[in-house]
């Protein structure tokens, strides 16, 4: 069961397994959603200012995102989001990377319209193996305050 928002403190911070990337998932994912060459044709990608496939930042944001989920956070508490203020895409992912998601609660208040909620800031970094940052989001989440 996920945290209700009574049991979530300001500071709190959650970090997730990790995940490597393949450049199987790099290209099906792009396939379906973001087809530029450097995401689905390694050949062209090598003639591409990156120098080799990459991954959309969509999909490092997904998985960054399902990193977070993964962990039972908010896994049965979450109601969704409001939506993203922020988000900067810092490092090319590339096949064979693993990459982990920390997430800092940046803050948290009660909804004013629903008092069965309350909403989280949420600052989400995500790192390959090298610790680097390969994305930063911020944003915010509705979760369930305790029955």
């Amino acid at each position: 069961m996920g945290k209700f928002f009574e049991e979530i403190e300001t500071g709190d911070e959650v970090v997730s397994a990790g995940v490597t990337v393949t450049e199987a998932a790099i290209i099906d994912f792009a396939l379906a959603f973001d087809p530029q060459r450097f995401h689905i044709d390694a050949e062209a990608a090598r003639e591409s200012p990156f120098g080799g496939l990459i991954a959309s930042g969509f999909m490092t944001m997904s998985l960054g995102f399902r990193m977070f989920f993964n962990t039972g956070f908010i896994s049965d508490t979450g109601l969704g989001s409001g939506g993203i203020d922020e988000l900067r895409w810092l490092q090319p992912v590339r096949p064979g990377d693993t990459l982990r998601t920390k997430v800092l609660i940046a803050g948290k208040r009660e909804s004013k319209s629903k008092p069965d909620r309350g909403i989280l800031n949420l600052e989400y970094t995500v790192y390959n193996q090298r610790n680097e940052e390969v994305l930063t989001m911020k944003s915010m989440a509705f979760v369930l305050k305790r029955p």
